[in-house]
């Protein structure tokens, strides 16, 4: 198995700041570029609000929610989550009894099968991660959707959760707003190399085809704005450039034979993509593409 990146000396994951509008009623606690701080999400209708994604762990969350209250104020809440993992859900438990949590179905399933897991293993991927981790409750929703979407009127702006997934995880989810703001997850980030959570035998459910059908879609909608779950708000023109990267790892990877795959493809993306960060991802998402062209072939 190719070694979690190192992240033992990074700053502490906190999410911090001021929330910054992208657009009318749209606004983002940026990540700041720090590991295991997602770009937030806050959306204020005229009665409702939703926030996007919790931060790393109980404490994260109060803030968000203190934040969330604050622009919002006496409107009822709403919280979703992009996916399951812990940067992005596991301070979910500071919305308890204040906001109504909705996931999908599928993304309440994955929760239930590997958050203990992947508690533990963030947890042990630096001291200050732990802290942050401490006193975690994987928390239920009040709500879960079947079927591919879910719309919430939040009073003049609609917002469409659609599960994506399998893809970057088995249950993505995008949230649309008014057709023009998208809130990616970890689908896209910003000068980073996607992240791929290839870890066999505990998790093998990246799917690198189906993140590639998912971003078509996505380039599709055209998003005016795209909030990627870590790294600067782009366009769509970043949906564009993760794509075509996964395409040309899938490519690579059918091209050559797994003993050769890794280094060969590595060298030649951190040449083709100089200026992105966090590379230590590509030999994961190589191994991601073996395993989704194998599955592809036996079915």
């Amino acid at each position: 198995m190719t070694a979690l990146p190192d992240v033992s000396s990074a700053p502490e994951p906190i999410v911090s700041g001021e929330p910054v509008e992208v657009a009318d009623g749209v606004f983002v606690i940026p990540d700041r570029r720090v590991p295991l701080v997602p770009n937030v999400g806050i959306v204020v209708g005229e009665h409702a609000a939703l926030i996007v994604d919790t931060g790393l762990g109980p404490r994260n969350g109060e803030y968000v929610l203190g934040q969330a209250k604050r622009l919002a104020n006496d409107r009822r809440l709403y919280l979703t989550t992009t996916h399951f993992h812990p940067e992005h859900g596991f301070g979910a438990q500071a919305f308890k009894g204040a906001a109504t949590i909705i996931y999908n179905r599928a993304q309440r399933d994955e929760l239930h099968r590997k958050g203990a897991a992947y508690l533990a293993m963030f947890s042990g991927l630096s001291p200050s991660f732990a802290t942050q981790l401490k006193d975690v409750e994987l928390t239920e929703p009040d709500v879960t959707y079947d079927g591919p979407r879910a719309q919430i009127d939040l009073g003049g702006r609609t917002v469409t959760l659609h599960h994506r997934g399998p893809a970057h995880t088995s249950s993505d989810q995008t949230v649309l707003v008014d057709g023009r703001v998208l809130f990616t997850g970890d689908l896209a980030e910003t000068r980073m190399f996607p992240i791929a959570p290839y870890f066999p035998p505990h998790d093998t459910d990246v799917d690198i085809t189906g993140w590639i059908r998912v971003l078509d879609e996505l380039v599709a909608l055209d998003p005016a704005i795209v909030v990627p779950g870590h790294g600067e708000v782009a366009d769509a023109q970043l949906l564009v450039e993760i794509r075509d990267y996964l395409k040309h790892i899938r490519a690579q990877a059918r091209q050559l034979p797994p003993d050769q795959a890794v280094a060969a493809i590595e060298q030649d993306a951190r040449t083709r993509w100089s200026t992105w960060e966090n590379p230590e991802w590509i030999a994961f998402a190589v191994h991601a593409a073996y395993h989704s062209t194998k599955a592809s072939d036996q079915g």
